[in-house]
């Protein structure tokens, strides 16, 4: 097996979440794998099998009889070794096969909504070790992986890859919105319009498109060498769109007064957390990002605080923007800011003065054109 095809699967011991551990296990049974060869020559042979990842003394007190193996992990073998018709345990590195024909004896007390016996144990014993564990269905044919309570079957690549393409259609679709939005609230930064309308517009789009990204990057998970081309195209599409939803929120979040206060961090926290109805509704947006949501502070006037902006200039580090900001305290003054203004700030010469001056004046000139040309 060569060595990128290894796969390290972490097990709930390590203080990995669920999530977490579910994509690990679904990168070490992808397409391309060693692992996921071997569970499709077992599928192909038509003789099932149970395959704990992962093995510590946890697991060692669930198996009884069978062999000890500890020999290199392969294919070919484990498509030999599950014709015992007993479960195999492999180590969590996924180079090591170190026992088969072992018979799991988990809790039988741990409930369960399987029905066959190979998936109600599957179940039961990575919910009791931590480990992720693979029932393959000699009837069923199909392969499914248990992950801490979690259950995902392992589908063919063209269904995951049509789905996926429908998504990455979606998400192109809603990317030419955001940027369309975006566009819109720059401009009106530079005139000093901007309402609170205006704000969450943008951070519902930019938290819509991070959604569909998130659910594109899970099946590009899944797939495995065959999600290259998807992976690329996934990079191209968001790239930015992490940063500028901090620089959104960075910009309007509301200054704190003595009732009401919220961090970037807290924010960006409750814009995650809206359900996909509540995300529809600007009110709920806005709730989250501090305001108050009626539909009077909807058409409150707002004025960007300027790291959006300041941001978009060409090499311009981040804690020089957070000085201009916090010296200058707002877009409008920026903007208006000479280029002496501009050098009494700590860490900005001459150079860099002319190229932020220069930057934003730039940045207001095509933000107008774009809106009214």
């Amino acid at each position: 097996m060569a060595a990128n095809d290894r796969a390290a699967v972490p097990g709930k011991s390590g203080g990995s979440s669920t999530d977490a551990l579910m994509r690990a296990s679904l990168s070490a049974v992808a397409p391309g794998t060693a692992l996921r060869d071997g569970l499709e020559r077992v599928l192909r042979g038509n003789t099932g099998g149970l395959i704990v990842l992962g093995s510590d003394k946890n697991v060692e007190a669930l198996c009884t009889g069978g062999f000890v193996l500890n020999v290199d992990f392969t294919a070919t073998r484990l498509r030999e070794l599950c014709k015992l018709d007993g479960g195999i345990v492999i180590s969590s590195d996924l180079t090591k096969i170190l026992r088969a024909g072992v018979q799991l004896v988990p809790d039988p007390t741990i409930p369960t909504e399987e029905t066959g016996t190979r998936h109600r144990t599957a179940d039961r014993v990575s919910k009791q070790v931590g480990f992720p564990v693979i029932s393959v269905s000699q009837s069923m044919r199909l392969i499914a992986l248990y992950v801490d309570g979690q259950r995902r079957v392992l589908e063919d690549s063209a269904a995951i890859l049509s789905r996926a393409n429908q998504a990455l259609a979606t998400l192109e679709r809603y990317k030419l919105r955001l940027d369309e939005v975006a566009g819109t609230l720059s401009a009106l930064e530079i005139e000093d319009l901007v309402t609170v309308r205006d704000v969450c517009s943008v951070a519902q789009r930019l938290e819509m498109v991070r959604r569909i990204a998130t659910e594109i990057s899970e099946y590009v998970v899944e797939l495995g060498t065959d999600g290259r081309l998807l992976a690329l195209q996934l990079d191209e599409l968001i790239a930015g769109v992490e940063p500028e939803r901090e620089l959104v929120v960075r910009d309007y979040i509301p200054a704190p007064t003595a009732k009401r206060s919220r961090t970037v961090d807290e924010a960006l926290a409750e814009l995650d957390k809206l359900s996909h109805a509540e995300l529809l509704e600007l009110s709920t947006v806005a709730r989250a990002l501090g305001y108050t949501g009626s539909p009077e502070s909807l058409d409150a006037a707002v004025s960007p605080r300027g790291f959006r902006l300041l941001a978009k200039v060409p090499r311009l580090p981040r804690a020089i923007i957070d000085r201009l900001v916090e010296h200058f305290g707002g877009l409008q003054k920026l903007l208006a800011a000479s280029v002496d203004d501009l050098q009494m700030v700590d860490g900005v010469g001459e150079a860099r003065a002319r190229s932020v001056r220069e930057g934003l004046s730039r940045l207001a000139e095509s933000s107008i054109l774009e809106r009214y040309v």
